[in-house]
């Protein structure tokens, strides 16, 4: 099965010039502020409208209040609404009353029991992170493979954390995900970088 691949953190448009020149399945914008990669909606509008359509778009979002998420998905940009906070049932529930598209949700994963959990909640698909107890994500450090490997979950899930171009093909082949997640791997002075996202999906791809 072909292994997707989801491109986050972008936030310029040569990181879209980029990803139209090398389209992945997916690209991710961080639509919550207060991160390093976060941009403002007028921003991700700008950017959508030079995206290639055959590259589906996901808002990351993280501990966003539901009314927030209304006003950034009115105008049915998003493809994806990817949470990356505490969201719990209730809330996912309600946002999909406004939301027509999928639903991810990501998790930081420490035990089995995190994965468990997580595959119990009324989304589309997870994306399986490495733990950090001070950040929701992005950390560039590697997801346990071994806890995803023994504890699969029902759902599709993206794996995250620390893949690289020198890890990917381990990735895949070890832990079977649906898809993998990237976005500091594939930069250079935090820019996103055309020859390591190039390598990157041919890679995959191949």
């Amino acid at each position: 099965m072909k292994t997707a691949i989801k491109i986050c953190g972008n936030r310029t448009l040569n990181d879209i010039a980029i990803l139209n020149q090398y389209p992945p399945d997916y690209a991710g914008f961080i639509l919550s502020g207060g991160f390093g990669r976060s941009i403002v909606m007028g921003t991700f509008y700008e950017l959508q409208s030079y995206l290639d359509k055959k590259i589906q778009t996901v808002g990351v979002f993280v501990n966003e209040p539901i009314e927030e998420i209304k006003r950034c998905a009115y105008h049915e940009e998003l493809n994806v609404i990817q949470l990356h906070g505490e969201e719990t049932t209730t809330y996912i529930q309600e946002l999909r009353n406004i939301f027509h598209g999928e639903i991810w949700k990501a998790v930081r994963v420490r035990t089995a029991e995190d994965i468990l959990k997580a595959d119990t909640l009324p989304v589309d698909k997870l994306v399986l992170d490495s733990f950090s107890a001070v950040s929701h994500g992005g950390t560039g450090t590697l997801a346990p493979w071994d806890i995803i490997i023994n504890n699969r979950p029902e759902k599709p899930f993206f794996l995250a954390g620390g893949i690289s171009v020198k890890n990917v093909s381990d990735a895949v082949k070890e832990v079977h995900p649906f898809g993998v997640d990237v976005s500091s791997s594939v930069e250079t002075n935090k820019h996103k970088d055309i020859d390591k996202i190039k390598n990157l999906i041919q890679i995959i791809k191949n």
